[in-house]
């Protein structure tokens, strides 16, 4: 069998490798409580830190509110990478987020179709 290159580069390693040794390997972040919907945003999109490439980009990305998922994709790297590099700006205080609510904090049905009677009545 001939190998064409016999050198091991970074891209060789395959789509998996790479995005772990962003996270240094880690595969769970911090904070646990970051979702998929988990809305994050810079404190300060304008203050220069020095950061990795990855975080300098989340930052920059996170002028608005942003999902996580929505960073997941733009990044084009798995979830579990970005939730483990979004613990770290959190911690660091570079970036805020908002979880949704939890099923528990939703309404009940009675008091929703109580408000949307109201409003019919008017």
């Amino acid at each position: 069998m001939k190998v064409e290159n016999e050198f091991w580069f970074d891209e060789d390693a395959g789509p998996l490798v790479r995005p772990y040794a962003v996270a240094r390997g880690r595969t769970r972040p911090t904070r646990h409580d970051l979702e998929m919907t988990t809305l994050v945003v810079a404190v300060r999109a304008d203050r220069h830190v020095n950061v990795d490439a990855e975080y300098a980009h989340i930052i920059r990305m996170s002028r608005r509110p942003l999902s996580i998922a929505e960073v997941s994709a733009t990044l084009n790297l798995p979830l579990a990478v970005v939730k483990v590099l979004l613990s770290d700006l959190i911690d660091w205080g570079l970036i805020i987020f908002r979880s949704p609510p939890r099923t528990s904090d939703v309404p009940r049905t009675e008091l929703l179709q109580a408000v949307l009677d109201g409003i019919r009545k008017l």
